[in-house]
């Protein structure tokens, strides 16, 4: 049994650890501060890789095993969780899918500009009142004849493909808006033939929702059949009857948008659809459980982070004529944290494995992975905060960001709830 990274691996590790430092440390207050999306930074991970490390190089990524690509998001967490997030979203929930679901034209068509970061992803699943009960969705998809060509369906404007915009890019930018570059007009001969779907309904918390270049939407092609009759479709926010609604105003990781996404008889095409109809469902499921060996990269990044700072400011804080860390309350604490985020590190890089060697094994090892390392994660910054006193309060510390940041952890991607119930299935049988 060896536990130990390949040369490869830690030059991974060790390269995004170093852009985080030098490219995005400096300015994660300030754009946490003023809400602003990590864009620029993002492109630049982009380049090197980061947002398609998953995907084969004939589609434009570098086709890098699971544990290289939560050593990626733990150095991003590490240093800013809400840049993690959009990052996650856009490689597993988006880009997994559609390169087991996706046809040729689909994965050339959308599939290349993620996994090269000229663009984002973002998955639309949850409503309203639909979180965890995914099969609860009441959006829906009608299937209709295009009398006047989905050209004129689509409206005036061309299709559109978003792109990082220039004005968010530096530091103290206004407001989070996102802008959008038209794509080339498609030929005549190139335009869908007969067929669109009318999709219509309201999705939200949509992690990249007001960036992204593409949006896998779930909707119900056949209401009647209850999950049964999802299916799942790749939106572009050109499409008429798209739009953007309200920004959630959150509690943590602040500089990652959470959208509302609003559906008014929004033009598909036909050949949009990712998968048969009535495969919506398995597509869902799919991609939330390799995102969940993210999130727990996520966790554990964020976690590391926050015990870092603790022993740093442990170090240099005095009291009673001596440096905290000369304090068994303090040690103790500083053990505990250690102790726990190996334990999680542990059944994330096991859970990453198995999903490159092993995949018909992986069972609820995701799920194991998810649970333990989000909880693990609360823990740990409650006593990274806890350590550093009343100062460990204030805005102006990492630890109070990412004590806000750690709490969404244990909810998306899957609640820690339904994580024990998808274990406890395993052990007990589907029955229970």
């Amino acid at each position: 049994m060896d536990f130990s990274l390949n040369d490869h691996q830690k030059l991974i590790r060790d390269t995004v650890r170093q852009f985080m430092e030098a490219e995005v440390r400096p300015f994660v207050k300030e754009m946490e501060k003023a809400e602003k999306f990590p864009a620029e930074a993002i492109k630049k991970l982009g380049e090197m890789g980061c947002c398609g490390m998953l995907v084969p190089e004939e589609w434009g990524g570098p086709g890098l095993d699971t544990v290289s690509y939560v050593l990626m998001l733990e150095e991003v967490a590490r240093v800013f969780t809400a840049m993690s997030t959009a990052l996650g979203v856009t490689n597993s929930a988006v880009q997994a899918p559609l390169l087991l679901f996706g046809t040729e034209a689909q994965k050339k068509k959308y599939l290349r500009p993620m996994a090269t970061g000229e663009t984002l992803g973002a998955l639309c699943l949850t409503e309203p009142a639909a979180g965890s009960d995914a099969a609860g969705i009441q959006a829906t998809a009608r299937r209709v004849r295009d009398q006047v060509g989905v050209g004129a369906l689509a409206g005036p404007e061309p299709r559109r493909a978003q792109t990082f915009p220039a004005a968010l890019t530096g530091v103290g930018a206004s407001a989070p808006t996102f802008t959008a570059a038209p794509t080339p007009a498609l030929a005549a001969e190139e335009l869908p033939s007969g067929e669109v779907y009318l999709l219509n309904g309201t999705k939200t918390w949509v992690t990249n929702g007001s960036a992204a270049g593409v949006l896998l939407v779930f909707a119900k092609t056949d209401p009647a059949a209850g999950g049964k009759g999802i299916s799942a479709f790749l939106v572009e926010p050109g499409f008429a009857g798209f739009r953007v609604g309200r920004h959630e105003d959150k509690m943590g990781q602040r500089s990652s948008p959470s959208v509302e996404i609003l559906l008014n008889d929004c033009v598909v095409p036909v050949e949009n659809r990712l998968g048969e109809e009535g495969q919506g469902l398995k597509i869902a499921l799919s991609a939330l459980d390799g995102g969940r060996i993210g999130i727990a990269a996520q966790a554990v990044g964020l976690a590391q982070g926050a015990l870092e700072e603790t022993v740093k400011y442990a170090k240099q804080r005095k009291a009673f004529g001596k440096n905290i860390s000369e304090f068994q309350a303090i040690q103790w604490m500083i053990a505990d944290m250690q102790t726990e985020i190996e334990a999680a590190r542990g059944l994330l890089y096991y859970a990453a494995w198995l999903k490159d060697t092993h995949p018909n094994k992986m069972g609820a090892s995701a799920s194991k992975a998810k649970l333990y390392a989000s909880e693990m994660v609360n823990r740990v910054v409650y006593k990274a905060v806890q350590a550093h006193g009343a100062v460990g309060y204030s805005r102006e510390t990492d630890v109070e960001r990412m004590y806000r940041d750690a709490r969404v952890i244990t909810i998306y991607e899957g609640t820690s709830e339904v994580q024990r119930m998808i274990i406890s299935r395993e052990l007990l049988g589907k029955a229970s």
